[in-house]
């Protein structure tokens, strides 16, 4: 297979609207294929290129995850496997140099935790490796019992212990939301506006969140600023970004950074389709 597309045991056919990007390869000739990511069978060394996409499992199994990603052709994987190991844990969050940021604390056990709690006032605290919203609470009290305890960091899978971030919760949410824009291939393509559920902080769709496409608009040029970011810390540029923002003080701040396996939203809109495409190409004519 020339693109093997990355996905996991419980999305064979690829991340939600993949019907998308599968129908503009077809168009455009493209030899690929959705396989599992941990699928001992898959002769990952045969492939042109490797696009990790909807491998959402990784979040419990993050170590095994690492391996696999390290194990390949570095030249033929899309961002890389150094990217990986950087991004997948939240720690990140407080390493972003000058890029406007959430301010982030990080906690490795209940002591750490309350203390944490207890500067920031109303704190948002979540798993340190997880994906989805999942194991993400909301807290006041430096003595809430639900600090410390295990998580679930993704809805499907078991519990864990932490490491967790803390940060104080950015009161926007509630009114402005988030923003995911994406850079692919360098280029700015897509933006979604996403709100939360009901009587909740978290966008994601498993919680009741609602997501819409959107002009770029205002924030195009600080996720290039994070596109440039990331290329400087790497020494390349990097094939894919997803930038997510929240208003902080009134400004555009980074809430998170996805280099593993953001989910492109063709459920919602196909915009991102031709982009997506668009790399792959680019990136086959630079390994042939």
């Amino acid at each position: 297979m020339t693109v093997l597309l990355a996905t996991s045991g419980d999305l064979p056919q690829g991340e939600p609207g993949a019907a998308a990007l599968d129908s503009v390869l077809h168009e455009r000739g493209t030899d690929f294929a959705w396989v599992r990511w941990d699928d001992p069978a898959v002769d990952w060394a045969g492939a042109d290129l490797v696009a990790v996409r909807s491998t959402w499992d990784y979040v419990t199994r993050h170590t095994e995850f690492l391996e696999w990603a390290g194990s390949l052709d570095q030249a033929r994987l899309l961002n890389g496997a150094d990217v990986f190991a950087w991004n997948h844990d939240k720690r990140y969050l407080a390493d972003l140099g000058d890029l406007p940021a959430v301010p982030t604390l990080l906690a490795d056990d209940r002591a750490s935790l309350a203390a944490a709690v207890a500067e920031l006032g109303t704190a948002v605290v979540k798993p340190r490796v997880g994906a989805g919203g999942a194991g993400l609470i909301v807290v006041t009290d430096p003595d809430d019992p639900r600090l410390g305890r295990p998580v679930r960091s993704h809805p499907d899978y078991p519990e864990v212990d932490g490491p967790w971030v803390v940060q104080p919760l950015v009161e926007s949410i509630r009114t402005s939301g988030e923003v995911s824009v994406y850079v692919l291939g360098g280029r700015l393509t897509q933006r979604f506006d996403k709100q939360p559920g009901p009587g909740d902080v978290r966008v994601n769709e498993e919680f009741g969140g609602r997501v819409r496409a959107v002009d770029t608009g205002e924030v195009g040029d600080l996720a290039m600023r994070a596109y440039d970011a990331m290329a400087e810390r790497f020494g390349r540029p990097m094939d894919y970004l997803r930038v997510d923002l929240l208003q902080w003080d009134g400004d555009w701040v980074v809430s998170e950074l996805e280099l593993i396996e953001p989910g492109l939203y063709l459920d919602v809109s196909p915009a991102n389709a031709g982009p997506f495409a668009d790399l792959l190409e680019a990136r086959l004519r630079d390994v042939r």
